[in-house]
């Protein structure tokens, strides 16, 4: 996320936080031998907070492909590419 404001990295790392203490959850559910449907329950909230975390990713690289100049950053993604990976989370 190469030159992403750092207001839309903050909401990346935190949704990924979020992620991270739901699979913790999840985990600590099934050494307790949890009831299944709140293991899969939890399950479903850890895999969207994932996936909202990737198309926030994807929804900022669109947002600066199409407010900067695609020559400054070689290595920037084509929009091509971005909808391939959007669609890869889809």
């Amino acid at each position: 996320m190469t030159n992403a404001p750092d207001d839309d990295i903050r909401k990346v790392v935190n949704r990924l936080k979020r992620a991270r203490g739901q699979l913790s959850a999840v985990i600590d559910a099934i050494e307790a031998d949890a009831d299944c449907r709140d293991v899969v329950i939890q399950l479903a909230a850890v895999g969207k907070a994932i996936d909202r975390a990737g198309f926030a990713v994807i929804s900022t690289a669109l947002r600066h492909c199409m407010t900067e100049d695609e020559s400054a950053d070689e290595d920037a993604p084509t929009v091509g590419e971005l909808e391939k990976l959007f669609l890869t989370l889809a």
